[in-house]
């Protein structure tokens, strides 16, 4: 099961690049994703495969592509990793959200907390991945 807690906004928008550059198909093939019939990734008016691009995000991060049966709590997991690296994530049209139940008192506002930046990772300027400790690169030397 993959840890995502390395994935960074910076991962995600490696990955976003890299399946601009090959196109959606061909990303899809390459790393043996299925179409995504639901979730979507919207960056910049252009939309992604969430899982797949989360999958190779995680590549990026840790060297191990993320397969998708290793997504923990399956699609909505995902939705939610994206979602707190500030990334847009549409639903499937027809998704059905459970009806909020109306209080009969006046509730007092809760404060909602605000996103924080990640610092962005060094990364090896040959492969793309993310440098570990020492400022190395792994596979680069």
């Amino acid at each position: 099961m993959a840890t995502f807690s390395s994935v960074t906004r910076h991962n995600v928008l490696q990955a976003i690049a890299e399946y601009d550059e090959r196109g959606g198909e061909e990303f899809l093939d390459l790393y043996g994703f299925a179409p995504s019939r639901g979730y979507t990734l919207v960056h910049e008016g252009r939309s992604y495969d969430s899982k797949a691009v989360l999958g190779v995000a995680h590549r990026y991060a840790t060297g191990r592509l993320a397969t998708p049966d290793e997504f923990h709590g399956g699609m909505q997991g995902a939705v939610s990793i994206l979602r707190k690296r500030g990334f847009e994530v549409t639903e499937p049209a027809g998704a059905t959200r459970p009806t909020p139940v109306r209080a009969t008192r006046t509730r007092t506002p809760v404060a909602r907390a605000t996103p924080v930046r990640e610092a962005e990772p060094a990364t090896c300027p040959t492969c793309f991945m993310t440098l570990p400790a020492t400022g190395i690169c792994d596979q680069c030397g």
